[in-house]
């Protein structure tokens, strides 16, 4: 258990969350952003498979075959994409199972989450690359079929921006994107 190691790590993204949204307009997202990670279902396994370099809902994933803390947490917090996983309209009229699209102020929020993790996680080792090669990495994983086509190229677009041009001209897009009408 360490519970003063997972404390400070999310505590750690949290800050870093709420500084992006901030930038972005998004005050009270960033204020509220992964509260869920300080109620017991989820702080307790988080400091039970505590490691430090990685997600603990990974590690519990790999130790009992599911992640109760993860299925709590994506179903609290509207910034991950899974939390819009549900039953489809298909263009035939059938019923299908998949990706929603995210309000634009989600993915903006997913945008600040995944950076925060990524600067966390990687340490001294944090390139603006290394969040658009995470997704890139999850998004071959699954084939493009959980996340929603236009919410995943709006997110894809956001990285490739943070790692092509940087951290300022990413969020400088973002915020333009946000003020943008529907």
């Amino acid at each position: 258990m360490h519970p003063i190691r997972h404390f400070k790590t999310i505590t750690e993204h949290r800050r870093l969350v709420r500084s992006y949204c901030l930038r972005l307009g998004l005050v009270w997202q960033g204020l509220t952003h992964d509260l869920s990670k300080y109620a017991p279902v989820e702080f307790l396994r988080g400091a039970k498979y505590y490691v430090g370099y990685r997600s603990p809902n990974d590690m519990e994933r790999r130790s009992t075959g599911v992640s109760k803390a993860w299925l709590h947490h994506k179903g609290k917090n509207r910034h991950h994409f899974e939390y819009w996983v549900d039953y489809i309209i298909n263009e035939d009229g059938s019923i299908g199972f998949g990706g929603n699209r995210m309000p634009k102020k989600y993915v903006a929020e997913m945008f600040c989450d995944r950076v925060a993790a990524s600067r966390v996680y990687k340490g001294d080792e944090y390139t603006d690359s290394a969040p658009y090669d995470y997704f890139m990495k999850a998004r071959k994983l699954t084939d493009g079929r959980i996340m929603h086509p236009e919410t995943a190229a709006e997110l894809e677009k956001m990285l490739r921006i943070l790692k092509d041009e940087g951290e300022d001209a990413a969020i400088g897009y973002i915020r333009r994107w946000l003020r943008e009408k529907d």
